[in-house]
């Protein structure tokens, strides 16, 4: 399928295992930077306690998830850990047309996917400091059976393999410290010449810039 014309806007994927950080970092982001629009993802997997329906995710049966992935409504889509993800093609579009920079939590296949649509898109991969305290941060937060810890544990150690695809990679040791190079990689992606050059096309025009 044919790809838009680019826009002056910028794609960033973030990727990380399960237990991360990387939800609670887009969040402190999104909060400091109301040009970014979080795109969210439909899956087929239940809502987690506080979780509601259109705001972490769009909550779909498999049946509803299949009808949408034949009519060719996703971007991007990937099982993992038993359950389906994709990313709505007219919601990134529609974000893009409004001029806005567009936020992607998304696994290492579904970057992969939108990095070939997209190529000037941005990734970003989340690292813990440890296994342990990676398995420490998923039992404190009470969401998941030991046996479904366990699992995401696992499949850690073959994600973290694919941070070498991303452009750039965050260690959370620190939240805080974390989150402000976040906004650093964000603000320095935005002036990435490729990216000025949409940007402000008339005034490199003018000056002979190429």
């Amino acid at each position: 399928m044919a790809q838009d014309p680019p826009a002056p806007t910028q794609v960033f994927l973030v990727v990380a295992p399960s237990g991360a950080g990387k939800s609670s970092l887009v969040r402190g982001l999104l909060a400091r930077d109301p040009a970014i629009a979080l795109s969210i993802s439909c899956t087929t997997r239940a809502p987690r306690p506080g979780e509601e329906d259109g705001r972490e995710y769009f909550f779909v049966d498999d049946a509803e998830f299949a009808r949408r992935e034949a009519a060719g409504e996703f971007l991007e889509s990937a099982h993992v850990h038993g359950n389906r993800y994709g990313t709505s093609r007219e919601q990134i579009a529609r974000r893009l047309r409004e001029g806005r920079d567009v936020m992607l939590e998304i696994d290492w296949q579904g970057a992969r996917q939108v990095r070939a649509l997209f190529p000037l898109a941005v990734g970003i991969f989340i690292l813990p400091p440890s296994l342990k305290a990676l398995e420490e941060r998923l039992h404190r937060r009470g969401q998941d059976s030991a046996e479904v810890i366990e699992k995401r544990l696992r499949a850690a150690r073959s994600e973290m393999e694919h941070a070498r695809e991303c452009d750039y990679i965050l260690v959370n040791e620190d939240f805080d410290r974390t989150l402000e190079q976040f906004a650093t990689i964000v603000a320095a992606s935005r002036l990435r010449r490729e990216v000025q050059a949409l940007r402000r096309e008339d005034l490199f025009r003018q000056l002979g810039v190429v």
